[in-house]
């Protein structure tokens, strides 16, 4: 008997195409119900469809038309964020469990190495693709020392980066800032996005630098190392590019951190590189695959819970 759980995808771009092969490949407690759009020429509706999946174009509507919607207790919305905040409420409405992959921020903020088992909230939002990178990486340090400030550069090819990533840039430097503060524990947080049109498009690369409290360097690089092997446990492409550098600021010469102003201690600097699955875009495409790859991992957590409850959507509605 099959008791994984249905799902449906809405937004059939690059990220909710790539995260509908890593559900049929790769997913332990999850099988593919629907993938949602609006545009009837879609390549990833076209895609679904040859995989045997039910479509449709006429978006949340459509979804709700299917003959498996009954049967469907999570969503994933790789729209917009502007979309999602009406996407989610018809979800709720409906008792359906929703993983938001736009910067949205209705629910709480998830990362996997940081919080997913903590969290069981009806709409789970990933953050972005930049702060599923780097904002691990703060926690690292906070784990360590109080962080006063961090700051993070994620650099990605633009051939990686579709409509929907390009129509969100704004939400996401504010989504990625707050959750460097509330998930990261940092003080102060700051996020910039890179799209690089460079030829070949080149892998996705992330800056984090953190200013903490003095701290035993040593117990900071350690701690980071374990959470890159937190990160790599769904992520295999999450990798350091190279050593974790670290400065001393003095306290004769403090910097001034915009908000919350002079601060002194350990300054660490961590370089990381993100290489994709290539499940549909190129390797390069890190950013889209630690995306999607958070986003299964939160949506199997979520099957496992309802299949532990004994009671799927359809059930309790039954009932």
């Amino acid at each position: 008997m099959n008791d994984k759980v249905k799902v449906a995808i809405v937004g059939p771009g690059n990220i909710g195409t790539d995260l509908m092969i890593k559900v049929m490949r790769n997913s332990k407690h999850l099988e593919m119900g629907a993938m949602v759009g609006v545009d009837p020429a879609s390549d990833g509706l076209a895609r679904a469809q040859r995989l045997g999946v039910a479509t449709t174009a006429e978006g949340l509507d459509g979804l709700l038309k299917l003959d498996v919607f009954p049967e469907i207790d999570i969503v994933f919305d790789a729209t917009s964020a502007g979309a999602h905040a009406r996407h989610n409420q018809v979800l709720q409405e409906h008792g359906v469990q929703v993983i938001d992959l736009t910067p949205a921020a209705i629910g709480p903020y998830v990362i996997p190495a940081i919080n997913l088992e903590a969290e069981n909230a009806g709409n789970m939002n990933m953050v972005t693709c930049g702060g599923q990178a780097t904002i691990p990486m703060v926690a690292a340090v906070s784990r360590v020392a109080k962080v006063h400030y961090a700051e993070i550069v994620a650099s990605i090819a633009s051939k990686s980066a579709g409509p929907g990533t390009r129509a969100n840039i704004d939400e996401f430097t504010e989504t990625t800032r707050s959750a460097i503060e509330k998930l990261g524990g940092a003080e102060r947080g700051k996020a910039v996005i890179i799209l690089n049109p460079a030829e070949p498009p080149l892998i996705m690369r992330d800056t984090v630098f953190v200013l903490s409290e003095l701290a035993d360097q040593a117990q900071v690089e350690e701690s980071i190392e374990k959470m890159v092997a937190a990160v790599q446990a769904y992520v295999p492409g999450y990798r350091l590019k190279q050593q974790v550098q670290f400065d001393v600021i003095d306290p004769a010469r403090p910097l001034n951190v915009p908000g919350i102003g002079l601060r002194h201690g350990l300054k660490t600097s961590i370089y990381l590189e993100v290489e994709g699955a290539a499940h549909y875009l190129p390797s390069y495409a890190g950013n889209l695959d630690i995306m999607t790859s958070a986003a299964l991992a939160c949506g199997d957590l979520m099957a496992r819970r309802r299949q532990e409850s004994g009671l799927s959507r359809a059930r309790k509605e039954a009932v």
